[in-house]
């Protein structure tokens, strides 16, 4: 009776823990639930077309590729898997009774056996971890747990989808999961092209992935020797495998490593866009981006091309960067050279370099709204000695040449040095640092850091920004970020894409932006530079600057279309100078064959004058007479029209000097010799009257072991007929004055006979003050 009564509870306890497994085991989620729950190890970045441009690791814990349907999976491998893993795939319904009752017979008489874990028992374990085999071997509710859970697999899936999801879920060797990821690593292709020896060896893993190399080897012969013994094989049926040959091949494929990390076209830009998801947002498998992978694909290729023919310059490293002049939606990015350089993951696009001359298209453009010039206006390109703090700021011209007086049309232009200096002397360094972060310019140090070798571009700046900053005179002085970011190198904040609209926010004056443009589009204004043959002229209307920095170590070609900017940098991400490698030779032809590129099958035209422009009709005065030379000079430079803001037009421009006795004013009236001093003539013709010297904002620190009258400060400007004012009383008169300087903050002015204030400057004193001498014999 109590045997019975023993029998009666085994058998209660037994079918209680049959039913607890069946109701977990009726979980199993369906086919196309695991699919989408699927999510490889990579994150692939789709240009606008839906084309892969780069595939980028971003889950370091484990390697899946894509997930592989069954119909890319090479017969080869299906047919050793089955062949190795469950020969009875197809005939049973998710448990092979058959070998499960080998496995408990050789159990029974302590004989080895295959053991009886189908494929489709081994996919539930996959699914459910409650029936994973632990380190002690399963527990005996997690074999009939496996066992039914197998059954309502077999049931309620298809075979082939039993045999698909297998495939890309079962883990082969050490981080490697799934098939795509074992036949790239392994073999260096994709599951589809997997051959019989291949395939063997894959199947070998399953059933032991972290084996040696020598045992997988051995088991992968063995599979091979069935696939050749099987019915319907194409093999001769005396065929032989060589072992000791597949040994080596099983060894040097487990050492391989040809899955790489990351692949394709856009390996910076990818990174880029990654780096700018919310900490909180999931990794997502498949990333949409603004880039066209036509042009991608081809500055990449200009990209190498231009290198290779600077073979032997020392230059190894350059960037590409495009962006939709609309939406500042980013069409390329091609952050290095990739094989040509030693530094391949730098982002050259990112990399803070010097700009060189780039910068100033905007700082003629901060004078001309200023109205400190004109187009036509005259500057002297001739040696010049700049007093600053540090000692005398000497500039010189790219070529080491000085061109005499040129018009503000050809300084630009021809990218002359002096001129620019010149020009940064009157509006000051201060001043125009605030014009270019108001372009997006992420400059850290204030103007006074940089001193006047800000105008000849001494910080340092991403080419990302650079672009963006050309794209804000593309845009009529509007300035906005690169689709998707920040303002003045922010973090990013989303992805937008090519129909995103940007919100714009005034930078530069319209009729400045479109009057630097004009001239930047000019080829007979840069020819005294450049030539009339230069690389830099297009068939369609364009706009272009090119800079080289201080040794030859960055070059630049920056320049827009009607609907495109391209932005260029040349040089070597180590910093070290290229061998005679200017914007024109190195950075240019990359911008114009890719240009040329955009613009294959879409035209560009000329922007539209803003209102408040003036075209009109202007000469220039003779040059200045040399020694021994005929009485007739020709003119600085031939007539033309020249566009004005309105109200700075002028018909002539001459330096006073040889205008053959007839002065002309800022408007462009000829006045009488005797009443220039009402005219607030200049010295150059065109140029307003301005205070020169010191530069507003300046800080004087006076020395209490010098001399008061030993500290006079000298106060220059240009123009003729000038009175000065210091805090609105009078000082003295002329174009150069002495002031015994007095601690406080002070105005100083400049003015015409008539009192009318024509420039004005703030500067400040600190330290003492002079003191009058005491009458003798009183004590101080």
């Amino acid at each position: 009776m109590a045997e019975r009564r023993w029998a009666v509870r085994r058998w209660c306890a037994g079918w209680a823990l049959w039913v607890a497994c069946g109701s977990a085991a009726w979980a199993i989620p369906a086919f196309d639930e695991v699919h989408a729950d699927f999510k490889p190890s990579d994150t692939l970045v789709l240009s606008r077309e839906g084309e892969v441009l780069q595939r980028l690791r971003t889950d370091a814990t484990v390697r899946r590729g894509q997930w592989v349907p069954l119909a890319d999976v090479s017969p080869a491998l299906r047919t050793a898997l089955v062949l190795s893993e469950d020969k009875r795939f197809f005939e049973h319904s998710g448990v092979d009774w058959r070998a499960a009752s080998a496995a408990a017979w050789g159990n029974l008489w302590n004989q080895r056996t295959r053991g009886a874990s189908t494929i489709t028992m081994q996919l539930a374990g996959l699914l459910d971890g409650d029936w994973r085999q632990g380190p002690g071997g399963r527990t005996v509710a997690q074999k009939l747990g496996q066992t039914v859970a197998a059954q309502v697999l077999d049931r309620r899936w298809r075979k082939d989808q039993i045999l698909e999801a297998y495939l890309n879920l079962v883990p082969f060797r050490s981080e490697l999961v799934g098939i795509d990821a074992l036949s790239r690593t392994l073999f260096g292709k994709a599951a589809h092209g997997l051959d019989d020896r291949e395939a063997a060896v894959a199947a070998a893993l399953v059933r032991a992935p972290n084996a040696r190399p020598a045992l997988v080897a051995q088991r992968a012969c063995g599979v091979l020797r069935d696939m050749q013994q099987r019915p319907g094989s194409t093999q001769p049926a005396a065929a032989r495998v060589d072992c000791d040959a597949l040994d080596l091949f099983t060894t040097a494929a487990l050492q391989r490593r040809a899955f790489d990390a990351s692949e394709g076209v856009a390996p910076h830009f990818a990174r880029y866009l990654l780096r700018q998801r919310s900490k909180d947002a999931a990794v997502p498998e498949r990333l949409p981006s603004t880039l066209r992978a036509p042009l991608q694909r081809f500055a990449v290729q200009s990209l190498q091309q231009q290198l290779r023919e600077l073979r032997g310059r020392n230059v190894e490293d350059g960037a590409v960067l495009v962006l939709d002049n609309a939406t500042g939606a980013v069409l390329a990015w091609v952050g290095s050279s990739g094989q040509l350089s030693q530094a391949r993951e730098v982002d050259g696009v990112l990399a803070l370099r010097q700009p060189g001359s780039t910068l100033k298209p905007f700082l003629y453009a901060q004078a001309i709204e200023q109205r400190r010039l004109t187009a036509a206006s005259l500057v002297d390109d001739s040696p010049a000695h700049i007093a600053t703090p540090g000692g005398l700021y000497i500039p010189q011209n790219y070529d080491r040449q000085f061109k005499g007086w040129v018009s503000v049309r050809t300084a630009l232009a021809a990218s002359l040095n002096v001129p620019a200096v010149r020009t940064l002397v009157m509006v000051s360094p201060d001043a125009f640092h605030r014009q270019l972060r108001a372009v997006g310019l992420p400059l850290r140090e204030s103007g006074d850091y940089f001193g006047y070798s800000l105008a000849l571009g001494s910080p340092e700046v991403p080419l990302l920004h650079l672009t963006n900053a050309f794209r804000t005179l593309a845009n009529g002085g509007r300035a906005s970020p690169v689709a998707g970011t920040l303002a003045n190198g922010g973090r990013v904040s989303a992805v937008a894409l090519a129909d995103a609209k940007p919100h714009f926010t005034p930078a530069i004056d319209p009729r400045a932006a479109f009057i630097v443009g004009d001239i930047l589009s000019d080829g007979n204004a840069r020819a005294r530079t450049f030539g009339t043959d230069s690389v830099l002229a297009t068939r369609f209307w364009t706009a272009v600057k090119t800079g080289t920095s201080k040794d030859m170590r960055d070059n630049w070609a920056v320049g827009w279309s009607e609907r495109y900017t391209v932005g260029v940098w040349v040089g070597n991400a180590s910093g070290a100078a290229m061998h005679d490698v200017s914007g024109t030779s190195g950075a240019a032809p990359i911008w114009a064959a890719v240009m040329g590129f955009l613009h294959a099958r879409e035209p560009s035209r000329a922007p539209k004058a803003p209102l408040g422009l003036a075209r009109a009709a202007v000469r220039f005065g003779p040059a200045a007479p040399q020694p021994g030379s005929p009485g007739d000079h020709p003119p600085l430079e031939a007539a033309r029209e020249e566009w004005f803001v309105q109200g700075t037009q002028q018909a002539l421009f001459a330096i006073d000097s040889v205008a053959n006795n007839q002065y002309v004013s800022s408007a462009g009236v000829k006045k009488d010799p005797k009443n220039s001093a009402q005219s607030g003539v200049t010295s150059v013709a065109g140029l307003a009257a301005r205070i020169t010297a010191p530069a507003p904002g300046t800080i004087i620190a006076l020395d209490p072991d010098i001399p008061p009258t030993r500290q006079r400060l000298q106060l220059t400007a240009t123009g003729e007929g000038l009175w000065w004012r210091m805090d609105g009383k009078p000082l003295g008169r002329g174009a150069r004055v002495a002031w015994l300087p007095w601690p406080g903050r002070h105005v100083v002015q400049i003015t015409d006979a008539g009192g009318q204030v024509l420039d004005e400057i703030r500067i400040e004193v600190r330290g003492a003050g002079a003191v009058a001498p005491a009458p003798r014999g009183t004590a101080h």
